[in-house]
């Protein structure tokens, strides 16, 4: 039984590139997913992915850049206020300006410098770099 299935996700891509592959099938998705994937795509962690509707929670086929060094899920997901970015920058991300954390806010799932454009906080969900 699942309990977080964006950890499974992250998870999934994190074990792929560890091995060395390019391309991964994960399995089961939401909608909360494919946003990140999305996000992922628009900051070029990931080349691609294409939906697949098997009629059991669906399933995504992902490929991979090179660009993922870290990727997973915050846990306990934490609130954030427009001025307690950089706090949650110094404790996910290995550097400034290197990485991203991916937020929910209440335009969307974006990044944290999407959401600092856009003066929103919002929840944090994963980080990556």
């Amino acid at each position: 039984m699942r309990h977080d299935v964006l950890a499974d996700a992250l998870n999934a891509l994190k074990n792929v590139k560890d091995k060395g592959q390019k391309e991964v099938i994960v399995r089961p998705i939401s909608k909360v997913v494919v946003k990140v994937f999305e996000v992922l795509k628009k900051e070029g962690y990931i080349e691609a992915f294409e939906v697949l509707d098997d009629k059991r929670g669906g399933q995504a086929k992902v490929k991979l850049s090179n660009l993922i060094n870290n990727i997973g899920v915050v846990k306990p997901r934490f609130s954030a206020t427009l001025g307690e970015f950089e706090r949650f920058e110094k404790r996910y991300l290995p550097a400034k300006d290197f990485g991203r954390l991916i937020v929910s806010t209440s335009k969307g799932i974006m990044t944290h410098l999407d959401a600092k454009e856009t003066n929103r906080g919002g929840v944090i969900l994963a980080y990556v770099y």
